[in-house]
Formats: C-alpha cells, structure tokens, sequence
C-alpha cells in the first residue's frame, strides 16, 4: 500500500469519527484501530492530531465544491440546484438524525474548542453561502441573493438541530416541503403577489 493511500485512509477513518464521535473525542489509537496501523507507522503520516483534522477539512472541501460543481452542472435551472441543496437533509436524514449535520457540529466544537482550525472549517459554510448567493442571483434576486442564502442555510441548520435531538423523519420531510414552497415564490416576477413569501416570515 503506497503512502498516499494510507494517508487517505486516515483522513478518511478520522473524518468518519470525528463526524460520529467528536474531534476532542478521537484518539490517535481510535484512528490508527480503524486503519489497522500500528502507533510507529501511523506516525509516520501525521504527527499530531491537527495535522489529521487539516487534512479532514482539506478533504471535505475538496468533496464539498465537486458536488456543487455537479449540481451546476446537473441542473440548467438555479431554482432546481437550490433545491439540490435542500433535499441533502432529506438524502443524509439518517446520519444527521444520529450525529447532526457534519459541518455544523465540526464548526460548532471548534469554535467552542477555539481551536485555530476553526476558521478554516468555516470555509466550509461559505462554500455553500457562496455558491447558493450566485443561484439566487441567477434566479434574479441579485440585490439579496447573499440574505436568502444565508437564511436558507439558517433553516437547514435549525432543522439538522431539531432532527438530531427529535428524530423525527416526518418532520424533516415537512420543513424540506416547506422550504421549497418558500423557494418557489422567491422569483422576482411573484415578488408583488399576496402569496409571495418573504425571508422576515421565517
């Protein structure tokens, strides 16, 4: 096995466990017993746990801007690549029941850690406010694009919390239904209807 599949392997296995248990709360040996490797040649790799996590959050921004790039290019509508986005809580309902979502919960425990990652973790979030600020500027709502995107975000989040803590399948699948009526009448052209809903009411 090559050096470079080996590392992979150990980002891998931490990112995996510092998902479901927590990054205080993996250990060296709890990583290197998933790998299979002993302490002497898990060493080799990484030195400190730090090292791992930069790696972990290297990895899933890596992952994180090719799936949105294949949502751009999945989808020829903004509206429909939004909704790509919100129905992630429908399609890692499961995961985020038991462990709640993986970005909030990594962002969460390093900002509370004040751990020197914590910045870069953030990225992750902006990744998504980013790229969702640009479909709603191709939606026509160019003068707030960056609000919806941040509420849209604020939603998902409040609802991975509420599903970690609840475990309610059913109401996952309401708030997703929810939120794509809210999108539905986020086009400019509705914008003077009554039936138009607006980011103050949520």
């Amino acid at each position: 096995m090559g050096a470079a599949t080996t590392r992979l392997q150990i980002v891998e296995a931490a990112d995996r466990l510092f998902y479901e248990r927590g990054f205080e709360a993996t250990s060296f040996a709890d990583i290197a017993a998933v790998v299979g490797l002993s302490r002497g040649n898990f060493y080799y790799h990484f030195k400190t746990k730090d090292e791992i996590l930069d790696g972990v959050i290297a990895q899933r921004l890596s992952k994180t801007k090719a799936m949105l790039d294949a949502w751009e290019a999945g989808a020829e509508a903004p509206g429909e690549r939004i909704r790509s986005f919100i129905h992630m809580l429908i399609m890692n309902q499961t995961k985020i029941m038991a462990f709640g979502c993986p970005v909030g919960t990594l962002c969460n425990e390093l900002a509370k850690l004040d751990h020197t990652a914590k910045d870069e973790a953030t990225k992750l979030f902006t990744l998504f406010r980013n790229w969702l600020s640009r479909q709603f500027a191709a939606l026509g709502r160019e003068t707030d694009a960056d609000a919806l995107a941040m509420h849209i975000l604020m939603r998902s989040q409040g609802v991975a919390a509420l599903a970690t803590a609840f475990r309610d399948e059913a109401f996952v699948r309401r708030e997703v239904d929810d939120m794509c009526l809210w999108l539905a009448v986020q086009r400019p052209n509705l914008s003077d209807h009554p039936e138009s809903v607006s980011i103050q009411n949520y």
